[in-house]
C-alpha cells in the first residue's frame, strides 16, 4: 500500500504561474468560477447557487488535504497570487493500488491560454515524483473535447469509455476515462 504523508502544502511554481493551497479567501473565487453554466458544463454538478457552497467546498478540500486523501491547488499567476484563476488537485487516492484521480477546473475568462496546460504539467510530476502514485485517472464527459485534448497533450490515453454510467440532472450520461502511468518507474 503506498503510504502518503503530504504535511506541509506544497506550492508548485511555473514560469508564469504558482499553485498554492486554496483558502478560505478564495471563495468569492470558487463561487464565481463554480456558479458559471459554462464552467460547469461537463463537471456533472449543478452551478453553485450562494457562497456558502464554496465556503464549504473549501472546507472540504482542507480537510481531505489533512488526511492525506486528496490534495487541491489554486492556480494563480506569479506576479497576483491573491487572483485565483482556476483549480487543480488529485482525489480519491487508491493507496492499494498507487492510482490517484486527477481534476480542473477554470474560469472562463482564462481559457485557451495555455494556463491549465502549464499547471497540469507541474503537478503531474509532483504527483508521480513527490507522491508517488503509479498512474493517474481522469474521468471526462465525452462531449469536453478541450479536456480529452489537454490529457492527450500531458501523455495520457483513453482506457475506457462507459456509456450511460453516471445519472445527473434527470439523465444518463457517457464517461470516457484516462489515465497517465509513472514514466519514473520502471
Amino acid at each position: 500500500m503506498l503510504e502518503i504523508s503530504l504535511g506541509q502544502f506544497p506550492i508548485l511554481h511555473t514560469p508564469r504561474l504558482i499553485l498554492r493551497e486554496i483558502s478560505p479567501d478564495d471563495a468569492a473565487a470558487v463561487f464565481a468560477m463554480r456558479s458559471d453554466p459554462e464552467v460547469m458544463r461537463y463537471i456533472g454538478k449543478l452551478p453553485q447557487k450562494d457562497l456558502r457552497e464554496a465556503e464549504e467546498m473549501i472546507q472540504d478540500y482542507l480537510q481531505t488535504y489533512s488526511k492525506d486523501e486528496a490534495i487541491n491547488w489554486a492556480i494563480c499567476y506569479a506576479e497576483k497570487p491573491e487572483l485565483m484563476l482556476g483549480t487543480m488537485g488529485f482525489w480519491r487516492f487508491d493507496k492499494v493500488n498507487h492510482r490517484a484521480e486527477i481534476g480542473y477546473t477554470l474560469a472562463a475568462a482564462h481559457w485557451r491560454k495555455g494556463i491549465m496546460s502549464e499547471a497540469m504539467q507541474v503537478a503531474i510530476e509532483y504527483c508521480f515524483k513527490n507522491l508517488g502514485f503509479h498512474s493517474i485517472e481522469a474521468n471526462t464527459d465525452p462531449e469536453n473535447e478541450a479536456s480529452g485534448l489537454i490529457l492527450e497533450k500531458h501523455g495520457f490515453l483513453q482506457e475506457a469509455y462507459f456509456r450511460e454510467n453516471f445519472y445527473f440532472d434527470g439523465k444518463f450520461l457517457d464517461s470516457r476515462i484516462y489515465s497517465k502511468v509513472n514514466p519514473h518507474h520502471t
